[in-house]
C-alpha cells in the first residue's frame, strides 16, 4: 500500500482516526455477537449504522486528501474553481445531511408513539428545504452551509427536547435511573455534539483565515465531540453484555413494533 495512503489514513490526523477505528470495530464484535433477534431491532442496529457510516466517509474523506486530482475533479465538477483543495461537499452530504437525519431517526426510536410523528415531518421539512438552498444556488454543496446546518441542529435539539420531556413525564421513566439509561447518554452526547459542532464550524472557515492556529484548536471540539459520541453508540451495541451497568428502558416493546 502507498506510503502516503497509509499516512493519510492512520497517521496524518491520530486523534482522529485510531480511535474511531478502534471503535469500529469493537462496535462489529459486539454486533456480530449479539443474538439475531436483538441485530434486528432498532435500538440495536441503527447505532452499528450511524458508527460505521461515520467510519466510511471520515475514511473518505481521508483519501481525498490523499487523491487530490480526484477531490478537484469533484470541485470542478460542482463548479468549485476557487477552493480545489476543499472536500466540504463529502461531510455536507455524509455529516450534515444523511448524518442529521441518522440521528433524528434514533432519536424517534426512543420517544413514545404519539411523538413519532413530530420527527417524521422534520425530516421531511429538513429534506425538502436542503434541496431547495442547494439546486437554488443558495447554499452550493462545495461551500459552507450554515442554514441548513443550523435547521439540522435546531430538529436535533428539538427531537432531545421531545425525550427528555418524557423522560421527566413519564411514570415509567420516572421509576428508572437515568444513568443507567443508555438512551439518556445518547440523547445527551448528541444534543451536546450538534450544539458545540454548529457553534465551531459556524467560525471555522474565518478563523482558518485570520487565525489557523485557532482554527486547528477549534476543529479539535468536533473531532472530539464525534469520538465520544461513537463510543456511546458502541456502548449501547454492547449494552446487553453489560446489565449490571444499564437498565432495560421504558418502551421497549412498543419502539420495537412501532419504530
Amino acid at each position: 500500500m502507498d506510503s502516503k495512503l497509509i499516512e493519510a489514513l492512520f497517521t496524518a490526523y491520530p486523534l482522529d482516526t485510531i480511535p474511531m477505528d478502534v471503535l469500529m470495530v469493537i462496535g462489529l464484535v459486539c454486533f456480530l455477537k449479539l443474538p439475531k433477534e436483538k441485530r434486528g431491532n432498532i435500538h440495536f442496529y441503527l447505532p452499528f449504522i450511524i458508527l460505521s457510516f461515520t467510519f466510511l466517509y471520515e475514511n473518505f474523506g481521508s483519501y481525498t486528501n490523499y487523491n487530490y486530482e480526484f477531490k478537484k475533479s469533484v470541485n470542478e465538477y460542482l463548479g468549485n474553481y476557487k477552493y480545489p483543495r476543499f472536500n466540504l461537499w463529502l461531510f455536507n452530504v455524509a455529516k450534515r445531511q444523511i448524518g442529521t437525519i441518522l440521528y433524528l431517526l434514533l432519536i424517534k426510536s426512543w420517544l413514545e408513539p404519539s411523538k413519532k410523528k413530530y420527527i417524521n415531518w422534520m425530516i421531511i421539512l429538513f429534506i425538502v428545504v436542503s434541496m431547495t438552498l442547494q439546486l437554488s444556488g443558495i447554499e452550493p454543496l462545495y461551500l459552507n452551509q450554515p442554514i441548513i446546518f443550523a435547521m439540522g441542529a435546531n430538529f436535533i435539539l428539538i427531537g432531545s427536547a421531545l425525550y427528555f420531556t418524557g423522560m421527566i413525564t413519564h411514570p415509567q421513566y420516572l421509576d428508572k435511573n437515568p444513568l443507567r439509561l443508555i438512551s439518556f447518554w445518547q440523547m445527551t452526547f448528541v444534543m451536546f455534539t450538534f450544539t458545540l459542532t454548529y457553534v465551531s464550524s459556524v467560525a471555522l472557515l474565518y478563523l482558518y483565515e485570520v487565525n489557523p492556529v485557532l482554527g486547528e484548536a477549534i476543529q479539535k471540539i468536533d473531532i472530539i465531540m464525534k469520538i465520544i459520541n461513537l463510543g456511546i453508540l458502541t456502548l449501547t451495541i454492547a449494552s446487553p453484555f453489560l446489565p449490571r451497568v444499564f437498565e432495560e428502558e421504558p418502551f421497549y416493546i412498543s419502539h420495537e413494533t412501532s419504530a
